[in-house]
């Protein structure tokens, strides 16, 4: 076999191969080639399975990554839910009080509306921008402040007018009767029964039999039963060493240990006991000394 081989100069030469010789010769360049070819083979199959396994890495990193921050996210919407559910609970005692005050105070409907939103204004600024999560958080956190403030300073307030009423309601003022005259003045009088002089530690207050008796203040009833000479009796204690009695009932509508408001019906007008007719017979007592009970019947809550 000859082979020719070509200078760059353009001249050649020729190369005298036995059969056997170039057989050998060729085989070794095909074992050559082939040898390259499977190790870039190889070689390019380690390298992407490399470069796959990174990205996969990588993928599981970020989404651990998105996981976790969706975790976070959730945490705090679950937060700002909650400060935001207990805002509204107290915005709802607060404005439960408000009315409650409101009405105790006979204020404008109108002008104290708790049940509306107030209403609001005025001109957009031109550097208003969107608010961003921690300056939201922030204001979040600081309004529910306020609120808590607020609410404990309306209890406080509502309590304290609460108080007020009370210690107004246990004045000791007022007649012991819806319906009636006075029939005997407190001081020396003619006994009605003996006609001879005595005492009388109270006033009387004619009426109609089984009208209405009632109490001149709040208080504890003290007692309710028969005393002699009394007849049915009512005594109520008010506090700051104000107790008064109601003597002559038809009917008790009290028992020891009641807590009666100012004007309620504590028992019916009768003549039980030391009387000549249907009449309630009122006492005042201050610091377990009777006193003229004229002031008290005279003065209006």
């Amino acid at each position: 076999m000859k082979i020719i081989f070509v200078r760059k100069s353009g001249t050649n030469w020729a190369l005298h191969l036995t059969r056997k010789a170039a057989l050998i010769g060729l085989t070794a360049a095909i074992g050559v080639t082939a040898g390259t070819v499977a190790y870039y083979e190889t070689n390019s199959t380690e390298v992407d399975a490399k470069v796959v396994d990174a990205w996969r890495t990588k993928l599981r990193e970020q989404e651990a990554l998105v996981v976790d921050l969706a975790r976070k996210s959730e945490d705090k919407s679950a937060a700002v839910g909650r400060q935001l559910a207990q805002m509204q609970a107290r915005l709802l005692r607060m404005e439960a009080l408000g009315t409650h005050m409101a009405d105790a105070a006979d204020l404008d409907d109108q002008e104290f509306d708790f049940g509306s939103i107030p209403a609001q204004g005025g001109p957009i600024d031109s550097n208003q921008a969107s608010m961003n999560w921690a300056d939201l958080s922030a204001e979040i956190d600081n309004l529910s402040a306020q609120l808590k403030k607020r609410e404990i300073e309306l209890r406080i307030l509502d309590d304290v007018l609460v108080n007020e009423d009370i210690k107004e309601s246990a004045i000791v003022a007022g007649r012991p009767v819806r319906w009636g005259w006075l029939s005997s003045p407190y001081g020396q009088r003619v006994d009605p029964i003996t006609g001879g002089t005595g005492w009388h530690a109270g006033v009387d207050f004619a009426g109609r039999d089984g009208s209405d008796v009632i109490a001149v203040a709040s208080g504890v009833v003290t007692f309710s039963g028969n005393r002699s000479g009394y007849g049915k009796m009512v005594e109520i204690s008010h506090g700051n060493g104000y107790v008064t009695r109601y003597a002559h009932h038809k009917t008790l509508t009290v028992a020891a240990g009641d807590v009666v408001d100012k004007g309620q019906t504590i028992g019916t007008m009768g003549s039980s006991g030391r009387s000549t007719g249907p009449h309630v017979h009122f006492e005042v007592l201050k610091h377990g000394r009777t006193v003229d009970p004229a002031k008290y019947v005279a003065t209006r809550s």
